[in-house]
């Protein structure tokens, strides 16, 4: 929601509340562009034919070009007078099939998808075989080179509680935005090729689950230490992690109020 637009919105009558899920291959992530299509973009397209309103967002938070959501959360104003049980049907009739609205109830005036969010659930999926899979391409991290699950464990139990993260803060994210998280689970299960990390923490900063799983993912490979990857965290620089992992794996799975 644009900050202008702000006060005015919110004399609006109703606030509504969106869950969406999206597969991001297509778009440029989730927040408006001006020179291509982003997921916000086609929402604010469609939203307003369905409202008979003009309709502006506010997101749980912003996905990356490649990035896929199962739950993704939106709100906005409007005068608009559809029941809330009828939005989800009528709005995914409009929508293109990769993008589809899960659920809708109207909230408090107060309720911000995004400052009302308490704690988020990132899912990062690798796929981990010499040989591509064409069928996964667009939902997992390729990765042709041996992984050894116990010691990515083992890593990811450094992370969990509150520290400094800026050795995965990746240049880009909002500007002196407080590097310190909480995260009270990461953990990482394997099923045949698939391995499948779970994130669960109050806040996350640009890149930093992707920064976490390509540094974990060299520990996997037997390239770094348990004990060099507590000083990666220690160190607070990002030149000591490892790369940034690839878009396609992740998803913005939960977002609990």
């Amino acid at each position: 929601m644009k900050s202008e637009h702000k006060e005015l919105m919110k004399q609006r009558k109703r606030n509504i509340c969106l869950t969406v899920a999206y597969d991001g291959t297509e778009y440029h992530g989730f927040q408006r562009q001006k020179n291509c299509t982003a997921v916000q973009n086609v929402l604010e397209d469609v939203l307003p034919r369905i409202f008979n309103d003009s309709i502006e967002l506010a997101a749980a938070g912003r996905t990356d070009a490649g990035v896929h959501a199962k739950g993704q959360v939106v709100n906005f104003f409007t005068d608009g007078i559809i029941p809330v049980d009828s939005i989800p049907r009528a709005a995914n009739r409009l929508l293109p099939n990769d993008i589809v609205v899960t659920a809708a109830r109207e909230v408090d005036r107060d309720f911000s998808a995004l400052h009302s969010a308490k704690d988020k659930i990132y899912i990062y999926k690798v796929h981990n075989n010499k040989i591509p899979n064409p069928l996964l391409r667009r939902y997992s991290w390729h990765y042709e080179y041996n992984l050894q699950l116990e010691p990515m464990q083992k890593a990811l139990e450094y992370i969990v509680g509150t520290h400094d993260f800026s050795s995965f803060k990746a240049a880009g994210g909002a500007p002196n935005m407080n590097p310190v998280r909480t995260i009270y689970e990461a953990q990482c299960e394997k099923e045949d090729d698939m391995y499948t990390f779970r994130f669960w923490g109050n806040g996350f900063l640009y890149h930093m689950v992707r920064n976490i799983v390509g540094t974990v993912a060299t520990v996997g490979n037997n390239r770094m230490s348990l004990e060099r990857f507590k000083q990666v965290i220690v160190s607070k620089d990002r030149t000591k992690a490892g790369k940034t992992a690839p878009p396609e794996g992740l998803f913005l799975w939960q977002v609990n109020y």
